[in-house]
């Protein structure tokens, strides 16, 4: 029987290795805001900018996985309190996260640059 206070493996030993996404510069990704965002005259406007430009350009839908489960990203909204959000959707249900806090799969999906762009807007 093994001693009740033994150490569990530090959660690196737990986890797979994963390639990183490949790098886009700030350069490029203020490009991104810049094009999204010209003729905004507000925050509102902005974020109405960044989400047509992920709307167009991310590939949809495609798998990912949150909190530990897989689930399928039908698409993204816009709310109404100015948030961009991606729908997910596992065995017939409905969830909405925001997309700042949404994991990228590895490969990313095609378009993903867009949601860096909004990543580093919204800093």
């Amino acid at each position: 029987m093994a001693p009740a206070n033994r150490a569990h493996p530090p959660s690196s030993a737990l986890s797979v290795p994963r390639r990183p996404h490949p790098a886009v510069s700030a350069a490029a990704l203020d490009e991104l805001i810049e094009q999204a965002s010209v003729d905004c005259y507000n925050d509102s406007e902005q974020v109405t900018g960044l989400f047509t430009m992920i709307e167009e350009y991310l590939s949809l839908p495609f798998q990912t996985t949150v909190l530990g489960v897989p689930v399928t990203v039908a698409r993204v909204d816009a709310t109404a309190d100015d948030r961009i959000v991606a729908i997910c959707i596992r065995d017939g249900h409905r969830q909405t996260i925001p997309i700042l806090d949404l994991p990228l799969p590895d490969p990313a999906p095609d378009g993903w640059e867009s949601v860096e762009a909004y990543r580093r807007w919204a800093r």
